[in-house]
C-alpha cells in the first residue's frame, strides 16, 4: 500500500527527500492498511528539536471502540544527526518539509517520505503543465 501526495509534487520544488518513522496507534496502522488516509494539506513543523506531522487525515478504524482525532499531530522519528541537519535546512528562508509518500517497508513498518521543498510560483506551475503535455504528445507519437 502506497499513499502518494501528488498535490505536493505540483505545488513545490523538491530539493531533497528523507525517510522517517511515524508514531501511530494500532488502529491507525489498520486504517492505513485499508487505505483510509490522506496526505493532502499536511505539512511538518519543528518544535523543541523534534519534527511533527500536522494535518494528515487517518480515518478511525471501523471495528475499534476507541475514537481518535483523525487529524491529530503525530511525531516523526529520525536519527539525531539527520534531525539536526533537517532543522538547520528548514530554518533557511522559504524551505519547508512536506510529506510525499506513505508506505510500508519490507518488515511491515509504516514509513513516511518527506521532502525538503521550496514553493513554486504561478509561472513555474504553468511551465510544469507545459512540460507534462509535451511529454504526453511525444509518447503518443511513438506508438
Amino acid at each position: 500500500m502506497r499513499i502518494d501526495n501528488r498535490k505536493a509534487r505540483y505545488e513545490y520544488n523538491i530539493l531533497d527527500r528523507f525517510e522517517a518513522g511515524i508514531v501511530l496507534r494500532g488502529q491507525e496502522v489498520k486504517s492505513i492498511r485499508e487505505g483510509q488516509v490522506s496526505l493532502s494539506d499536511s505539512f511538518c513543523n519543528v518544535d523543541n528539536g523534534e519534527i511533527f506531522l500536522i494535518g494528515m487525515h487517518i480515518a478511525n478504524y471501523i471495528y475499534s471502540r476507541e475514537k481518535l482525532n483523525p487529524k491529530r499531530t503525530r511525531k516523526l522519528l529520525f536519527h539525531r544527526s539527520e534531525l539536526n541537519r533537517l532543522i538547520g535546512k528548514v530554518s533557511e528562508k522559504g524551505c519547508t518539509l512536506i510529506p510525499l509518500l506513505l508506505y510500508f517497508n519490507k518488515r511491515g513498518i509504516v514509513k513516511l517520505q518527506i521532502g525538503l521543498c521550496h514553493g513554486k510560483r504561478q509561472y513555474e506551475k504553468r511551465e510544469t503543465i507545459k512540460q507534462r503535455d509535451l511529454e504526453r504528445e511525444m509518447n503518443s507519437q511513438k506508438f
